[in-house]
């Protein structure tokens, strides 16, 4: 359970981070905004430091399907648009994937 809520922590400060870029370069908000947006990729990556995984790279790979599933919660609570079922599918195939590289028997 601390591991899925140190990706979900991840998740968010990750696309909290990002997007305060997107809204000083697209959406012509001030430069400011990227203060707090560096101060969540700073908490993102500390986040997955949390990890109970023996490898970065397989830690990294089982979030990917985390922080898919959260940019769409994220695109329609945050940005007011309904992911379709495009999105909806493509997430769930990319958390059955994750869940695949988390839960799969490693060789000791």
């Amino acid at each position: 359970m601390q591991t899925f809520a140190a990706y979900v922590g991840a998740a968010v400060f990750e696309i909290a981070g990002c997007f305060a870029f997107w809204a000083w370069l697209r959406l012509d908000k001030s430069i400011w905004w990227i203060v707090p947006g560096l101060a969540a990729l700073s908490l993102f990556a500390y986040l997955l430091t949390l990890v109970d995984s023996a490898a970065a790279g397989r830690a990294y790979a089982a979030y990917g399907g985390i922080y898919i599933a959260s940019s769409l919660i994220w695109l329609w609570l945050a940005e007011g648009v309904h992911p379709d079922r495009w999105d909806i599918t493509g997430a769930t195939v990319c958390m059955i994937g994750a869940t695949i590289i988390f839960l799969g028997p490693r060789a000791t």
